[in-house]
């Protein structure tokens, strides 16, 4: 079995985020603290050290579902990733960065130049800068999802971040309806966190990142434990 051969048709969303909730159980609260340290150390250094944070989550996340012992050192073993991730993060903050100035500039010349049309005016720019605004949003969520698996494939294959990305989009793509549901049952978890004076946010996001990587592990099976295992049908995965 290679590093970027994948299964499709492998994802069932709620199963995942059941199987992921029950398989990090008895690691919540060190999975909670390394998610929470990571994400501070990587938006304290302005994302330069984000990708390596991610690394590090995900490799505790990928422990804690292959059974294995997880501890708060496996956070700084993400540093053995610095440069690919580093590379994702760019590819996925740049665009965001690059949205946020389109959605702000926007905004302002449609206040200038609808004050200058007048009332309407100024009510038909906001409403076609929004549909054009919500346009690039649904396309930057799509991108997003596409690259999912690219840090889970760079410390569990140890790809490049190119290659990464590259296997992450098709392992997504064509397991689309899957991934979907799951974004959506994510977006469900996320809601009910907020809902929960938004501090419930914070405690239901290691279910979301163990559903996420449950469903990476049913589309990419542990080279580990694939050794006396009889492979799949031939029409069961795709080679990259």
């Amino acid at each position: 079995m290679t590093n970027t051969q994948f299964n499709t048709g492998a994802i069932k969303p709620v199963e995942c985020v059941k199987e992921g909730f029950e398989l990090i159980k008895k690691d919540y609260w060190i999975l909670f603290a390394i998610g929470l340290v990571g994400g501070l150390i990587g938006g304290a250094t302005m994302y330069i050290l984000a990708g390596a944070m991610f690394c590090g989550i995900f490799f505790a996340y990928l422990k804690a579902v292959d059974g294995k012992p997880v501890t708060f050192d496996d956070l700084w073993k993400g540093m053995n990733w610095f440069g690919p991730g580093l590379l994702v993060v760019a590819f996925i903050v740049v665009p965001l960065i690059g949205f946020y100035i389109f959605a702000y500039v926007s905004m302002i010349g449609a206040i200038i130049g609808g004050s200058q049309a007048g009332e309407a005016g100024l009510v038909g720019a906001f409403v076609v800068i929004g549909i054009i605004d919500l346009v690039v949003l649904v396309a930057m969520v799509s991108f997003h999802t596409l690259l999912m698996f690219s840090f889970p494939l760079i410390v569990d294959r140890n790809l490049g971040a190119i290659d990464a990305m590259r296997t992450s989009a098709k392992a997504v793509w064509h397991n689309l309806g899957g991934v979907v549901g799951l974004v959506v049952v994510n977006m469900g978890l996320a809601f009910v966190g907020y809902l929960a004076l938004c501090f419930g946010l914070y405690f239901v996001i290691p279910i979301i990142i163990a559903g996420n990587v449950v469903a990476y592990r049913r589309v990419f099976p542990s080279l580990e434990m694939r050794t006396n295992v009889n492979p799949p049908p031939p029409d069961s995965y795709n080679w990259s």
